[in-house]
């Protein structure tokens, strides 16, 4: 490829021209986007110029434009005739953008129709747009949509720089006018969201190759050049290069407008129309911002300055609705002022007006204080300006003697003395909220409003409330309740260190008044008197509302914002909420039926499999499992063992349970059977023990027989037996009988007292055992006598002493067992008399 020359070609059948490359080829291959009528192929050395070169290819790229773009006509995009009225088409309009609405409508075109609606409504809502389109067929913007015959000057082709670029928000060539209000994250927090709380903002997401940000380009430059004049805060955020600040918005697609205010965002989910953004901005401030006021509640209004602890601002203006740039004032100095606004059209409001003499030609803004008859300042302009209004407000956002209430005004009223700038001295009177302190008060009031220097502030603060700030101002020690007092201070530095001088006792009198002047006229003279320092504390929020109000408005806000995602953001933006939701209910629901069914499975009684005979009789475990269930139930079931009892009880029992039998008689019932329910009451949770209990007056043979049939008999009642001549007591006998294996383990009471070497907490049952007792008895024969004094010396409830350890060897299957061959019947068994 050669060099070019001066002409502009570089070498036989090539043209070189800026941002274009002709060659034949190209023309052979792209004929076919070209007229038919037409046919450019330059020559090899051909001596074209320059100037022909770009008519011909200007030429070529108007005859394509002719035939593109489709019509718009806004009448018929939105379906109604050149007459109708306002009211018509703002229906028409409603119905359409319903309809056509990207979210709602998933159709392709439905974003450029729902678009082309829009601009359609804005053109015909507004007059002078719709008359310059009727009488000329032209609007300010009507290019984007293609045909050039709208165009009263472009006949055929609309051509701008352009052309040659694409008119996306690129990073170098971005719109000047967004540059100005680009956002970053760190200015986002630190300046953004705490100007927020004095005024809203209203801010555009963005993004590079974004077609949808180019159409609503016209109505934002228009919104934000007069919600900027009104005070709005503006931003633009690209998220391309603001990544991590669109996210903390919660703004995942663009383009998307949404407004700040007391740190909270709110999205705009309607048509980007000027009247919607300015309705947004509205709705975004708080309802009760501005109060109406007519002649019925005038002087409810104006007396609220002494609980408010505010000057109240009233508008007088002729318009029904409260104008935006009196909210937004409003909202701006909420902590300062209270704000009513006066209907001038109403007949309700015609006393006021004559009052104040009012001009009905001009908004008029009146400021009252402390005097309700009087306006402390006035203002009246035909078209007030945001700046005239902010410099009127500054002058008056405190009374003439307001009330110390929270640290905020404190710092605001008495500010920390700056060595470039005059001293400024605070003159406090502490007095009190009764009704004896209100002709003292009073006094101070008009003393303060005949005397308004600009070195010199007044306040007032109850003792009762700012309790540690009187008592330091007044040097007092016991924080009793002091007479009014009058101090003046002059703050030396934010930490809350003060120089004051206690002044005079206030009582409002002639004389007080004439010490105040001398002290105040000697300050100026030689600030040196403020002889007293101290450090201040920080002041009570007198205003501050309750934990719980806080908290339900906190929940409310939350509630609202979620029902606002919820109602407007798409399923995509939402599935993360909604599978935290169905996982937490999941979660919830898995654990509510584990439980269920592991409390239906703890009830089943469990029917252990039968073990073998070997194993069980060489006693290395035991029928019964060790359960360590705690009890079930706060009492102990326990059964009488009766003729009728006796098969299900003890004979026919399933196979692993055991019946535990206490035997007793008629006289030791009571008393035995609470002292076993108390040793066995531990065990209740297992589901294979059973309690009874066995009167032995009535079934006295019953035990002789079971114990004969046993294994062992003789061993277990040697120690028993003396000659056969004594009848055996088997009170407070404790049985373990095992209805299935056919065996049992026997308990004997404990014997304390003076008999303590026959002491003895069970049976062991070998002859060992036996042996050793025979043995002891025939070395002490004394303990004849001891033992038949056992009932007399031993109190009845001690025979049950030892019975937990028992049943704890028990449950370990470590206790000797007497087989027997079979259970005797009870109804065989001659009940004793």
């Amino acid at each position: 490829m050669g060099k070019p020359d001066s002409r502009g070609f570089l070498g036989p059948g090539l043209v070189v021209w800026p941002g274009l490359v002709w060659s034949r080829s190209s023309e052979r291959r792209h004929s076919h986007r070209c007229s038919d009528a037409l046919k450019v192929t330059v020559m090899a050395g051909s001596k074209m110029s320059v100037p022909l070169a770009a008519v011909v290819l200007l030429y070529v790229l108007l005859a394509e434009s002719t035939h593109g773009g489709p019509e718009m006509d806004p009448y018929k995009i939105l379906g109604v005739t050149r007459s109708a009225s306002q009211a018509e088409i703002k229906k028409v309009y409603k119905r359409l953008a319903k309809e056509w609405h990207p979210d709602k409508n998933k159709n392709p075109g439905a974003e450029d129709m729902f678009i082309k609606i829009t601009k359609s409504y804005e053109i015909l809502s507004s007059e002078d747009k719709r008359a310059n389109f009727d009488r000329y067929g032209q609007t300010d913007d009507t290019q984007p949509y293609g045909n050039g015959r709208y165009g009263h000057r472009h006949d055929s082709f609309y051509f701008d720089e352009s052309f040659f670029n694409f008119p996306f928000n690129s990073k170098n060539h971005r719109d000047f006018a967004d540059s100005k209000y680009t956002l970053h994250f760190n200015q986002y927090v630190s300046d953004v969201v705490p100007e927020s709380y004095k005024r809203p903002y209203l801010i555009k997401i963005t993004s590079d190759w974004c077609f949808s940000c180019i159409h609503i380009e016209p109505v934002w430059k228009e919104v934000v050049q007069e919600m900027e004049s009104l005070g709005v805060g503006i931003g633009v955020v690209d998220v391309g290069y603001e990544r991590r600040l669109a996210n903390h918005l919660g703004a995942h697609r663009t383009p998307s407008i949404l407004g700040v205010i007391n740190g909270k965002v709110t999205f705009f989910h309607y048509a980007v129309a000027k009247e919607h953004l300015r309705q947004f901005v509205e709705d975004l401030l708080p309802q009760r911002l501005v109060e109406r006021v007519t002649d019925k509640n005038d002087l409810q209004f104006l007396n609220s300055w002494h609980e408010l602890n505010k000057p109240h601002v009233l508008l007088f203006d002729q318009v029904p609705a409260v104008p935006l740039l009196y909210k937004l004032t409003a909202f701006a100095y909420k902590d300062y002022l209270q704000f009513g606004y006066v209907d001038q059209g109403l007949s309700e409001t015609a006393n006021l007006q004559k009052q104040f003499n009012i001009n009905t030609y001009a908004p008029t803004m009146l400021v009252f204080k402390e005097n309700i008859d009087k306006p402390a300042d006035i203002i009246q302009a035909k078209g007030m300006k945001k700046q005239i209004i902010d410099e009127f407000m500054a002058n008056n956002k405190f009374l003439l003697a307001p009330r110390l209430v929270n640290q905020k005004l404190f710092d605001e009223l008495c500010p920390v003395k700056q060595f470039h700038r005059r001293r400024k001295y605070c003159v406090l009177l502490i007095t009190g909220d009764e009704e004896t302190f209100s002709f003292g008060n009073q006094a101070f009031l008009s003393f303060a409003s005949t005397n308004t220097k600009e070195v010199v502030r007044f306040a007032y603060v109850y003792q009762r409330l700012q309790q540690q700030l009187c008592d330091i101002l007044m040097q007092n020690k016991d924080s009793a309740q002091s007479p009014p007092q009058v101090v003046i201070l002059e703050r030396r530095n934010a930490a809350g260190k003060a120089l004051f001088k206690p002044v005079t006792a206030w009582n409002g009198s002639v004389e007080d008044k004439q010490r105040l002047v001398e002290e105040l006229e000697r300050l100026q003279k030689d600030p040196s008197i403020l002889i007293h320092d101290a450090m201040l504390p920080e002041l009570n929020n007198e205003f501050a509302s309750m934990f719980i109000i806080r908290w339900i408005y906190a929940s409310y806000d939350y509630l609202s914002e979620v029902i606002d995602d919820i109602l407007h953001n798409n399923w995509r933006e939402m599935m993360p909420l909604l599978s935290l939701i169905f996982s937490a209910l999941f979660i919830l629901f898995g654990t509510v039926v584990i439980q269920a069914f592991s409390d239906s499975s703890e009830d089943k009684q469990t029917k252990p499999k039968a073990k073998d005979g070997t194993k069980a009789e060489n006693g290395s475990s035991g029928s019964v499992t060790t359960s360590s269930r705690p009890p079930k139930k706060n009492f102990v079931e326990v059964t009488e063992l009766t003729d009728i009892t006796y098969m299900s009880n003890l004979v026919k029992l399933r196979p692993g349970h055991m019946n535990i039998v206490l035997v007793l008689t008629d006289a030791s019932k009571n008393i035995l059977l609470s002292k076993f329910a108390k040793e066995v009451y531990s065990f209740t949770g297992s589901l294979t023990l059973h309690f009874s209990f066995l009167n032995i007056d009535k079934h006295s043979e019953w035990m002789s027989t079971l114990l004969e049939y046993a294994q062992d008999t003789m061993q277990i009642d040697a120690d028993e037996d003396d000659g056969g001549n004594r009848k055996i007591d088997y009170t407070g006998y404790v049985l373990a009988l095992n209805g299935h294996k056919k065996y049992l383990c026997l308990f004997k009471p404990v014997y304390t007292g003076e008999d303590l070497d026959s002491k003895s907490s069970e049976d062991e049952g070998g002859a060992s055992g036996g042996r050793s007792r025979s043995s002891s008895r025939d070395d002490h024969p004394p303990r004849k006598s001891n033992r038949s004094r056992s009932l007399s010396t031993l109190q009845i409830h001690h025979k049950l002493d030892r019975l937990g350890l028992w049943m704890e060897r028990l449950m370990e299957g470590t206790l000797p067992r007497y087989y027997i061959p079979a259970w005797p019947g009870l109804e065989k068994i001659t009940p004793s008399k």
